[in-house]
């Protein structure tokens, strides 16, 4: 084994991830050369804005707006892109592997829209491709799911992996916050973009649920393959009903295996309210893996952010620099073998959470519970509050028993066009 004196590193964007990391290699030199067995040091950074330089501590020299740069420099060994977004990183990283460059990345987009051509272009020439910080942020998810759990089959993930959702709904739960009002506090705080449309309608999650779904049930699955729904629908009273009944409610990443399919998909769920992931709250991330040798465990922890990012994206780094004084790379696996397909939602079963408003009179129920059992639905409990006196409209809440999502839609399409109901306000499933 020839131990190298130093391992040089191209970094890709300089914004709150990218600085983040910055900062670790410079903060921690000693250490982090001591577990890597050479000195990492930055050769190259890719920034639009030179002036970031001056704030980190980084030589101006090293920086540069062209890519060509960055990639053709003979000292750059490792490639860390964290940049962001599809285009032009999924470009960039391809380039960089084809160049016969190690890359590390933290990006779930384009991890899972083009996985199956990366680790190809990796596999073929001998190189690394680690994405530890896609998913998870400074949680261990894909080593775990790659080596530490690759003797069990795994049946079922159920993971909360969006904190600024996470957050939000935290806030309505406890504070009684309708969503337009949480969400300005989240924006506030920082922990929502100004734009947070990828967060609060699920997008974020599902590019994450994807690369889990595949690593563990060996199947590619793309996001466009993951359903995905927000959390813009629910209001305050959906808590206080949830409360009510025993549950909380999450923004919920779900993936099971059942024969030779798979359920992939991202919504709002209501959990028993005992259970751990209903006990999740604020930013936090929580991913619950159950395998036939394992049985039940959960990973915790914070899933976003400079520090937590970094430190996934650094370990990727230490590890690719030990394998480079090894002489040893670990080539990408295209565990693509299963067969199985993804699950159209429509054959998803499961129970219900209905909220509709009803015009105060007799029968309602009745007609009601008809179309349900026409579509073989059946209730499994009831709920009815007080009337609004000024427009005689009274607010109930269905439970239903399992049933099939594609019946539940047809019958909630019917119902609503029942001369006594008004409104079909919400619905959300149900995980127990």
């Amino acid at each position: 084994m020839v131990t190298r004196k130093s391992i040089g590193i191209g970094l890709m964007g300089l914004g709150v991830i990218g600085g983040g990391m910055a900062k670790a290699l410079i903060g921690k030199p000693d250490t982090l050369s001591r577990e890597a067995g050479s000195k990492l040091v930055l050769k190259k950074v890719l920034e639009k804005d030179l002036a970031k330089h001056g704030s980190l501590g980084i030589e101006r020299s090293i920086f540069t707006t062209q890519f060509e740069e960055l990639v053709t420099n003979p000292e750059v060994d490792i490639v860390v892109e964290l940049m962001g977004g599809e285009y032009p990183a999924f470009e960039y990283i391809r380039e960089a592997l084809t160049r016969s460059k190690h890359v590390v990345t933290a990006n779930k987009e384009v991890m899972s829209k083009h996985w199956s051509e990366l680790l190809t272009v990796a596999r073929d020439h001998q190189v690394s491709l680690r994405y530890e910080a896609s998913v998870g942020g400074g949680i261990p998810l894909i080593a775990p799911f790659q080596e530490d759990l690759v003797a069990n089959d795994i049946s079922a993930i159920y993971a909360i992996l969006n904190g600024t959702t996470n957050y939000i709904l935290t806030r309505m739960a406890r504070e009684g916050l309708d969503f337009s009002v949480a969400l300005k506090k989240a924006q506030e705080l920082g922990y929502a973009e100004a734009d947070p449309t990828k967060d609060i309608e699920g997008v974020d999650a599902a590019y994450k649920l994807a690369i889990l779904t595949t690593i563990a049930f060996g199947t590619e699955v793309r996001s466009e393959d993951v359903y995905h729904e927000g959390i813009s629908r629910l209001q305050a009273c959906d808590f206080r009903y949830a409360r009510e009944l025993g549950y909380a409610i999450k923004l919920l990443a779900i993936a099971k295996r059942s024969g030779n399919s798979i359920e992939a998909r991202v919504h709002p769920v209501f959990i028993p309210e005992d259970s751990l992931l209903a006990k999740v709250d604020g930013v936090y991330n929580a991913i619950h893996v159950e395998g036939d040798l394992v049985g039940k465990v959960i990973f915790y922890g914070e899933g976003a952010g400079p520090r937590a990012t970094s430190s996934a994206v650094v370990s990727d780094i230490i590890k690719i620099a030990q394998n480079i004084n090894r002489g040893t790379t670990d080539i990408p696996r295209l565990p693509f073998a299963s067969g199985r397909t993804v699950k159209p939602m429509d054959e998803i079963e499961t129970r219900y959470y209905m909220r509709m408003g009803v015009a105060d009179k007799a029968g309602v129920l009745a007609q009601i519970s008809k179309i349900l059992g026409d579509y073989a639905i059946s209730i499994s409990s009831v709920i009815q509050k007080e009337t609004d006196p000024s427009t005689q409209i009274a607010e109930i809440v269905i439970m239903t028993h399992r049933a099939k999502e594609k019946a539940v839609q047809q019958a909630l399409k019917k119902a609503e066009r029942l001369a006594v109901v008004k409104e079909i306000t919400n619905f959300v499933r149900v995980e127990a």
